[in-house]
Formats: structure tokens, C-alpha cells, sequence
């Protein structure tokens, strides 16, 4: 794709799941990939295998460093690592708080980063992984569906604020993905997710198919779409559906 070959493209979160999908295929396209990851072995094996750039670390605080290792130049930043949060309103204050962090800051530090570069310049693309639970919810799940919506909001203000400006963004929303993090879900994610899950390298294919048709909102599973519309139309009638698949879940607990 001609959009992407050659530039400087950093994916954070991507030992695995959705962000080494994505690096790989970036890598596939042409462009020269940095490989971010908490777990530096991980991301190691998935730079060499694409024959990227490792830079392991918080994803909060690698943007200088991925920077210096592309040359100087990033042209494609992909705010993919994420954090699946369970729990309720009663969930640990430290959880919540670190789900903001990674879900949330990571996104908004990485933007504070690239965006006076990209702006000067008159181009940039920010990728952002939410979720489908950023635009509907999510299940047994309070701390990642508000964080989620959180994510989705500032990719969503990201695009009304700078698009004039030649900033691409787009918000890649699945539902189930076939990850270790659709694992982690538990019998939630087995009752809603599951179902449906989809391999990581279909999220990437729905991303480049979205970056050659210039979308901001990219659906791996197009039904989401349907879902979106019923929510906003009779949020009433959504909820009751939604409560009536949490009271199975319940049940089946």
C-alpha cells in the first residue's frame, strides 16, 4: 500500500494478539515498523521476525526513543496496547486507575508527543485499538468499558480538531479478537465474545482496508454498526437487552 511504505510506523503492545497482527502486516506493506512492548522478549521476536525495531518499555513513554530508532520521523503511531479491566463499581481504585493509565493516558501522552511535528508538517496517522466495548459496553467489565469510551472519545476529538490539519486517525473497534486478553475475559467474554471472535490478522486487514477508504471508525465485525445505531436510537430498549444477557450471565455463574 503506498500510503504506508516506507514510513516510520510504531505499534505499541505488539508481543502479540492485535499489535504483532498489525506489525507484521505494516512490515508486510512496505513500512519500517518499531516493536513495543512491556515484555521485551516478546517484542524482540516479533521485530525480528518482520525485521523491525524492538523498543520495549511503557507504552506511555516511548514515543522519544521510537523517534531515534526510525530515523526521526514517525509517521504512523499505533496506540494499540490495552489493558482488559474487569470488575464493577466496587472494583479497586488502583484498578481503575490503572486502566485509565493504559487505556486512556497512554493515548493522550503519545498525542502530546507526535502531534507539534505532525501538525508543522501537514500529516500524521494515529491509530487507536478501542474496543466495540468503547462504543457499546462491556460485561462483568466496568473499569475497561468506561476507559474504553474514553478511548474512543479522544481518538473521536482527535479527528474533529485536526483533520483540517492533515491528521488521519482512526478507531479500530472489534469485538472478540482470539487473544491471550479474550482468554483473561473469563465466562464473560465466553458468553458474549467467543461467539463471534475473530483472528487478530482480520483486525489489520479491516485497518488497511479503513486507511485505503480514508474512515475514521473501522468494524472488524460489521454487525457492531447495527448495534451502534439500535443504542443511540432507544438507548432504553439497549439497556434491557444488554441487562437481559447480563442476567444470563449471572445465572450461569
Amino acid at each position: 500500500m503506498g500510503v504506508v511504505r516506507g514510513a516510520g510506523v510504531v505499534v505499541t503492545g505488539a508481543g502479540g494478539g492485535i499489535g504483532a497482527a498489525l506489525a507484521r502486516r505494516f512490515a508486510a506493506e512496505g513500512a519500517r515498523v518499531v516493536v513495543n512492548d512491556l515484555d521485551a522478549d516478546k517484542a524482540a521476536a516479533v521485530a525480528e521476525e518482520i525485521g523491525g525495531i524492538a523498543v520495549p518499555g511503557d507504552a506511555s513513554s516511548i514515543v522519544g526513543e521510537a523517534r531515534d530508532a526510525l530515523g526521526g520521523t514517525v509517521d504512523v503511531y499505533c496506540a494499540n496496547a490495552g489493558l482488559a479491566s474487569g470488575g464493577s463499581e466496587a472494583a479497586d481504585e488502583k484498578v481503575w486507575a490503572l486502566a485509565w493509565d493504559v487505556n486512556v493516558m497512554a493515548h493522550v501522552r503519545a498525542a502530546h508527543e507526535l502531534l507539534p511535528e505532525w501538525l508543522e508538517r501537514g500529516s500524521g496517522r494515529f491509530v487507536s485499538t478501542v474496543s466495540a466495548a468503547g462504543l457499546l459496553t462491556m460485561i462483568g467489565a466496568a473499569p475497561y468499558s468506561v476507559t474504553k469510551h474514553g478511548a474512543y472519545a479522544f481518538a473521536e476529538w482527535l479527528s474533529l480538531t485536526y483533520r483540517h490539519r492533515g491528521l488521519k486517525v482512526h478507531a479500530v473497534c472489534p469485538q472478540g479478537v482470539r487473544t491471550d486478553m479474550l482468554a483473561g475475559t473469563g465466562s464473560a467474554g465466553d458468553l458474549v465474545l467467543a461467539p463471534t471472535a475473530i483472528e487478530p490478522e482480520a483486525v489489520a486487514d479491516a485497518l488497511f482496508q479503513g486507511i485505503e477508504e480514508d474512515r475514521f471508525l473501522i468494524l472488524p465485525h460489521p454487525e457492531v454498526a447495527g448495534y451502534y445505531r439500535a443504542r443511540a436510537a432507544d438507548p432504553d430498549q439497549w439497556l434491557t437487552g444488554m441487562n437481559h444477557i447480563q442476567q444470563k450471565w449471572e445465572a450461569a455463574g
